[in-house]
């Protein structure tokens, strides 16, 4: 096994300052190139090509952002399965508890959100 020395990062180094001196010398250029139109309509709100109407800031259920953060959660569930998948045979029994336990952790987790009544929308 050999000792990595400090020389071996200078490549590294030289890449992240090319990256780091491109994003500087974009931001740079194209505020000093780019136009300087200022309207009162070039600066109003669009979404989608349609002019805004009233304020923006409305109250909005917290089922929405509830829904959202579930999905998110189980999504990322998902995305702890592949690496057992892929290495079960190597994992033998041992991943199979982790995994189950894994599934039971969130399982009860489910149970508490089914129970706080976060997945109705009919209240």
């Amino acid at each position: 096994m050999a000792i990595s020395t400090s020389s071996d990062y200078i490549p590294l180094l030289i890449q992240m300052a090319v990256a780091g001196g491109f994003v500087i010398v974009t931001l740079i250029v194209t505020h000093i190139l780019g136009p300087r139109l200022k309207s009162k309509k070039k600066d109003a709100g669009w979404e989608c090509g349609i002019e805004s109407q009233g304020d923006s800031r409305f109250p909005m259920s917290i089922r929405y952002f509830m829904t959202a953060i579930l999905f998110v959660l189980f999504d990322v569930e998902v995305i702890f399965f592949y690496p057992y998948a892929v290495n079960f045979t190597e994992l033998r029994l041992d991943g199979l508890l982790a995994m189950m336990l894994f599934v039971v952790f969130f399982f009860i987790g489910f149970i508490y959100v089914l129970k706080k009544g976060a997945l109705e929308w009919g209240k």
